[in-house]
């Protein structure tokens, strides 16, 4: 995970501890995880955007390819 191991993690950890405090220590870490569950969701949603434009233009390539087909035909 990134190239941290047991050691850097705890480094962090009390480092954290010391500039925040223990009782806002939660608060952060619940604002950290809404923010990547939040950033997760819009990479997700843009993922599907891009997933449906494809398919549109497939529809679109597949549907010209069959008209040329039968004009030659």
């Amino acid at each position: 995970m990134f190239g941290l191991g047991a050691p850097e993690l705890i480094l962090i950890l009390i480092l954290a501890l010391i500039i925040f405090g223990p009782g806002k220590l939660p608060e952060v870490g619940r604002a950290l995880g809404k923010g990547i569950r939040e950033f997760k969701n819009a990479t997700n949603s843009v993922t599907e955007e891009i997933k449906e434009a494809a398919k549109i233009d497939d529809g679109n390539n597949n549907s010209d390819k069959e008209k040329a087909t039968r004009q030659v035909s």
